[in-house]
């Protein structure tokens, strides 16, 4: 006997997709999704660091990220009002002060 598994025959009707398709039903199901507040925080805000101002254009743009201020990821209200648009350092140092604090505290 293989170790390796049998694979299936396609299903009747089975129709392959190309990558294309794939990427557009990707791309609909983030935006229906809420997944796209990136760009959504970018336009709203800016391309500029709440916390210490920095701006960005668009060569340096991958620097700048997305804080949910309540920390759930998955809360995205449309008026960006759980969005603070972060550079990766104060970042960082955002998430990581909590980290130091429970460290500190015997948490």
């Amino acid at each position: 006997m293989s170790k390796y598994r049998r694979l299936r025959p396609p299903a009747p009707g089975f129709r392959k997709k190309s990558a294309a398709d794939i990427t557009a039903e990707i791309l609909s199901e983030s935006v229906r999704s809420g997944e796209d507040y990136r760009e959504q925080s970018l336009r709203l805000h800016g391309m500029i660091c709440a916390k210490c101002g920095r701006e960005f254009g668009l060569r340096d743009r991958h620097l700048l990220t997305v804080h949910h201020k309540d920390g759930n990821r998955k809360n995205n209200p449309p008026d960006g009002s759980n969005w603070e648009n972060l550079c990766v350092y104060c970042h960082e140092d955002e998430h990581g002060r909590g980290l130091l604090g429970d460290y500190l505290s015997g948490g």
